[in-house]
């Protein structure tokens, strides 16, 4: 994979609609996808020279996404704060340049906006999985 431009990394915010529609979140300047997994140490007497074990296909897998940019009032904006305020679980996608497309369930667990007496308006969002995701390469 060759070097990529960092605006290229899009958030969008599902419709909820049958076939669903995702709308990017307008006014992002950064975006960060972060994958979690939690180890399961099995550990014993018996491991070799007292090495860590780790269970395979065990433990709690998941995802958080940040972004932050400036207040656009775009529909994706109201989308947004409707998720957090009814404490919704739409579908997102992450589009990340020249790899691929998560898609799945995720929960806005912040919300902020800033306002600067001599700036722009600010917003910043986390996400947290809420349920199983699925990846397309690109």
């Amino acid at each position: 994979m060759t070097a990529q431009r960092g605006k290229d990394l899009l958030l969008k915010i599902g419709d909820g609609g049958s076939p669903e529609t995702f709308a990017s979140v307008a006014g992002l300047r950064t975006t960060t996808l972060a994958f979690n997994a939690q180890t399961i140490d099995v550990t014993n007497a018996d491991s070799a020279n007292m090495w860590r074990e780790l269970l395979a296909n065990a433990g709690v897998a998941s995802a958080q996404i940040s972004g932050s940019g400036v207040f656009k009032d775009a529909a994706s904006d109201a989308t947004i704060r409707a998720a957090f305020f009814n404490q919704d679980i739409p579908n997102w996608q992450i589009v990340i340049p020249s790899f691929g497309t998560v898609t799945g369930p995720f929960k806005v667990t912040a919300l902020h906006y800033e306002g600067p007496y001599d700036g722009e308006l600010k917003l910043a969002l986390t996400l947290a999985s809420a349920g199983a995701l699925t990846f397309t390469a690109a």
